[in-house]
This record gives C-alpha cells, structure tokens and sequence, in this order.
C-alpha cells in the first residue's frame, strides 16, 4: 500500500511540472503576440512576457464572458487582446513625450 502512495504522489509532481511547463510556454506565446499587438518597443524581459501573457489570458477570458456568456470559452485570440491590453496599460501610458 505504501508504494503505491508513493508512485501516486510522484505522478502528481509530474503532472504539476508539466502543468507549469505548459502555462509558461502558452504565456510566452500569448505574451508575445500581446507585445506584437502594442505599437513600439516595450523594455520587457522574457519573464515579464511570460506573466503578461498569462494575466492576459484571464483578463481576456473574464471580459469575452461578460461580453459572451458563460458558455463562452476563450482561445489564443483573446488571450493575445488581454495581454495587449495589459502591456498598453502598463508601457503604452507610461511614455514620455518629447
């Protein structure tokens, strides 16, 4: 009974890792259409894509809800608007002019 915990308990990790691998690289795609979406150049590193995309995919997801339902289930477009959004918000109001 033992092992059988303790194979249960390693697959859970397994699954995590993996779960996290695959936020972070679709936060890296989504992040980085975001940043494509932005017009000019925006000083972020890979990190802050990553998390951009990520928090734009569920403020992308919670606004096409209101917008469509809840029936809707949001895709990479909108997670690529939400993450737009996002970076505009954050760099796109922050430029100084000259």
């Amino acid at each position: 009974m033992r092992i059988l915990l303790a194979s249960s308990h390693i697959d859970d990790d397994r699954s995590l890792i993996g779960f996290l691998l695959v936020m972070a690289l679709s936060g890296l795609v989504v992040g980085a259409l975001g940043r494509l979406l932005v017009p000019g150049r925006q000083p972020m590193g890979i990190l802050a894509t990553i998390l951009a995309g990520v928090a734009g995919s569920v403020v992308g997801g919670f606004i096409a809800r209101l917008i469509f339902g809840p029936e809707y289930v949001p895709g990479l477009i909108v997670g690529a608007l939400g993450a737009a959004l996002l970076i505009w918000a954050i760099y796109g109001t922050n430029r100084r002019h000259a």
